[in-house]
């Protein structure tokens, strides 16, 4: 017979699976017999996966240049948001408009008097 039977666990649905998973090991845990991880466990076994993962160069390169570009990313979207909180949108109507341009006349009015008072 060649090919991948149909029958058996890894066959089916995979939310099936997990709540056959799932049923087990509460029971396991009623019953006492389900391993309790300690501290020192857990640290060990994340330092044996750390080390392994980290054998792969290709796979340290691949996750050092999404931080990169996440973190620049991140500095792009600060740089931004910092120039928009300066820009202070206004609305500006005709009149709006016109009170604008008489203050600037009488701003380089006041200006002028000031230069050729200075003379």
């Amino acid at each position: 017979m060649t090919g991948k039977s149909r029958r058996g666990f890894a066959s089916m649905d995979p939310a099936r699976q997990r709540e056959i998973a799932s049923k087990g090991g509460r029971a396991a845990h009623e019953k006492g017999t389900a391993h309790e991880w300690s501290s020192d466990e857990a640290r060990e076994a994340g330092r044996k996966g750390g080390v392994t993962v980290s054998r792969d160069r290709a796979h340290m390169a691949a996750i050092g240049r999404e931080g990169g570009e996440s973190r620049s990313a991140a500095a792009r979207q600060a740089r931004i948001s910092r120039v928009s909180e300066r820009e202070v949108p206004m609305h500006v109507s005709r009149e709006n408009n016109q009170l604008r341009q008489v203050a600037d006349r009488a701003r380089s009015d006041s200006v002028r008097s000031d230069e050729s008072s200075a003379r």
